[in-house]
């Protein structure tokens, strides 16, 4: 995936079955010549059309909070923390500059980490003993 400044990339997790149709979605219409996924009239899809496009798909929803390309970020980070991925790993993939700003949005989700660092210390103390 490419990142915010030209010639940077992050590797994300994909789901095969993603992978599998965007392969399908190649081979079927191929890239722009500069390699872009998605086409737009002058070229590449741009940050605007995909707003629009996907404000179109949520149209007869009712209006609410997270939805739009910001929800499916936040979606995922949230589903990534509340099954055990790596708060590290989380921040990489979203492409975080620091661990902090990552755990500053979304510390909320993590709220047994304490338990379960508790947990595991008394474990090992008592393994230790």
């Amino acid at each position: 995936m490419e990142h915010r400044k030209a010639g940077e990339f992050r590797e994300v997790p994909l789901p095969r079955s993603v992978r599998e149709a965007i392969e399908r979605y190649v081979e079927k219409r191929g890239t722009t010549k500069d390699g872009y996924l998605l086409r737009g009239p002058g070229g590449y899809f741009t940050e605007g059309m995909e707003r629009r496009r996907v404000r179109k798909l949520f149209a007869d929803l009712p209006p609410g909070e997270g939805v739009g390309m910001y929800g499916f970020r936040h979606y995922f980070a949230s589903n990534a923390l509340g099954n055990g991925i790596p708060i590290t790993d989380v921040a990489e993939w979203m492409g975080h500059k620091s661990i902090e700003e990552t755990y500053r949005t979304y510390r909320h989700l993590m709220p047994g980490s304490i338990t379960k660092a508790a947990r595991i210390l008394d474990a090992g103390l008592w393994e230790a003993a």
